[in-house]
Order: structure tokens, then C-alpha cells, then sequence
């Protein structure tokens, strides 16, 4: 196995955080669940920038973002699997 692409903490997380400089859309990451050192594949579908999530699967306005196995907002626009997830479409669910 190699370095990872996409780090995702906890299984119930469905986004991941981008751990390569320069993603480009098109790029077959490895996604590696650091909670029990398992792994996946997924093509990024945008240029992501490193420290930024990506989906695991579709999500719509309203869904719950899990990351580290905790709820950090919901998302505001539709963002399909593989993609950018950022201010742009997750907003806090505290105001």
C-alpha cells in the first residue's frame, strides 16, 4: 500500500480530509479508515485542496456531515460522492 490520499477517522464519518498538496479531479486516492487501518478507493471528482474534505457518498441539503464520528454540520447544496466539501456547501448547524 502507499501513502494515502484521504484520511476518514471513524467508519460512520462520510467525509474524508485530503493529506496530498495538489489533488486533481480524476486522481484515484487511497482512503485509508485510520480507526482500524483499512482501505478504499475513490476518484476525486474536483481539485481539492489539502486539509479540505471530500464526500464518501452522495449527500443532499440537509444531511448530516459526520466527521470523527461526530456531527459538524449539514449540508446546504448538493455535493456528489468524490467531491469538495467546504464553506461553499456545509454550514455549522449552530446559527
Amino acid at each position: 500500500m502507499g501513502a494515502p490520499h484521504l484520511l476518514v477517522h471513524n467508519r460512520k464519518d462520510n467525509v474524508g480530509v485530503v493529506v496530498v498538496e495538489g489533488l486533481k479531479a480524476g486522481t484515484q486516492m487511497l482512503c485509508v479508515i485510520t480507526d482500524d487501518n483499512s482501505d478504499f478507493m475513490l476518484e476525486a471528482k474536483q481539485d481539492v485542496p489539502i486539509g479540505h474534505k471530500i464526500a464518501l457518498r452522495d449527500l443532499s441539503p440537509g444531511d448530516t456531515v459526520i466527521k470523527y464520528g461526530e456531527d459538524i454540520g449539514r449540508i446546504v447544496e448538493r455535493v456528489g460522492k468524490g467531491e469538495h466539501v467546504h464553506v461553499h456547501n456545509l454550514k455549522t448547524k449552530r446559527w
